[in-house]
Formats: C-alpha cells, structure tokens, sequence
C-alpha cells in the first residue's frame, strides 16, 4: 500500500504520534482524538494498520514502566472476550467499502464519546460486577480496536467498575493492550493489507514523535489532572469524527 503525505498530513500524524506516546505514558483520555487525527491525515481503514506499530511501541513503554503495578487477575477476566470481539471485527471490516467503514469508525467514536460524557456526569460510580458486563464490554471493545483503534472507553469502563486505583490501571490496560495489539498484527499485515513497507517507513518518521509524547506524559501524568482537558478534548474529537465523513 503506498501513500502519499502532504504537509498537512504530516502535521496532523505528527501531534497524533505525540499525544498518542502521552495517552500511553498514562494520561489516558486522548486515543479517541489520536485515531481522529490520523484518520483525517490517511484515511480511516489505512491508518487503523498504519497506527500499530506505533501503538506497540506505546504499549511496550507503558509495559516496561508500570508493570509492578499490572492486575493479571482482571486481564483474564476480559481479554478472552475481548479477542472474540476482535475476529467479529476482522470478518465485518474485511471487505468493507471505506465509506462504510468511514461511517462505522465516526459511529463507533461519537458513542465513545458519549459513555464518557455519561460517566464523568454520572452521580453514581457503581457498575454491575457480573460476568455478563465483562462479556459485553469486552466483545465491543475487541470489536472497536479493530475497526478503528477505539477499545479504550470501553476497556475503561470495565476497569473502573474494578474500581482499580490510576497505576494499577494503567499497568493493567498496558498489559491488555500489548497483548490484543500484538494478535491484532497479522490480521493487518494478511487480511486486510493495511500494514506495508511504505507504512513502517511512514512510522519510522513519526518514532521520534512518539517518544517524546511517551517521555512528555511520563511528566505530565504526575503534574495534570486529567479533569481540565477532558471537555476540550471530548469537543474537539467529536468535531474531528464528523470531519471524517467529508474526507
């Protein structure tokens, strides 16, 4: 797969990689705009293999630093259900035209979007503990990291309903993802050709992006709290997906 990256598209991957390394570093709340900007800078189906290798970059970070801190017992809670979502999501985006595929990936961000405007207004903190939330959140989260990188609201809601403290979190879902992304590999690479050379040299550009996103977080998760860029995050993203569409 060979493309072509203007300037724009360049600057727009660019902050995507850098926020990207900070979402991953621990700042968590950024992946949906992350997937936004590099959809509007590649296109939806190919920037959801374009975006992996960085991705793994990421989770590998993220694994070495919080590791100590990783839950193992709620991993096997969710990954298998999540895996299952991932095949449902390989067969239904194989051979999807991309207009539909842009319109799924917009659908699957605005309802991101709105369970975490619903759970930051959400009086109440308690979520149901049965097996049959773990199974429903994990399969649509496999489904979404699929079709367009977007598991994070829903892992998170699992996670809090853990109620796990911020490091054990993030070493957890680090874990989580690391494990998901690496099994979602070859499905890009053979069936749905979204990975290429041209790809991993477009990657290679954006690795010094991702790494200073991944140090700057690293300083910033200790420093910021997450509440007071929530909303202008959440806008601009909601924005972004729509934009998507006009592509």
């Amino acid at each position: 797969m060979d493309l072509e990256v203007g300037l724009w598209g360049w600057l727009l991957s660019g902050l995507a990689a850098f926020l990207m390394g900070i979402s991953k570093a621990g700042l968590k709340g950024l992946s949906i705009f992350n997937v936004t900007l590099m959809a509007l800078a590649f296109g939806a189906k190919q920037s959801t293999g374009l975006i992996m290798p960085l991705l793994l970059v990421g989770d590998i970070f993220a694994v070495g630093y919080y590791n100590r801190h990783t839950q193992w017992k709620y991993i096997i809670r969710f990954m298998p259900w999540m895996i299952f979502g991932i095949l449902i999501g390989v067969v239904i985006g194989k051979d999807l035209p991309e207009k539909l595929f842009k319109i799924g990936m917009v659908v699957v961000i605005l309802a991101s979007l709105g369970i975490l405007i619903f759970w930051d207004r959400r009086k109440s903190k308690t979520v149901p503990n049965h097996w049959s939330f773990a199974g429903g959140t994990g399969i649509i989260a496999g489904i979404a990291t699929m079709i367009g990188n977007l598991a994070g609201a829903f892992s998170n809601l699992f996670f809090l309903a853990m109620r796990l403290p911020k490091n054990e979190f993030v070493g957890t879902a680090a874990w989580l993802f690391l494990i998901t992304n690496l099994f979602k590999l070859p499905f890009h690479i053979f069936v749905w050709k979204t990975i290429s050379v041209g790809t991993l040299a477009i990657n290679a550009m954006l690795l010094p992006a991702i790494l200073i996103g991944l140090f700057t977080g690293v300083k910033l998760v200790k420093m910021i709290n997450e509440r007071q860029y929530r909303r202008f995050i959440l806008a601009v993203t909601a924005i972004g997906a729509i934009a998507i569409l006009f592509r």
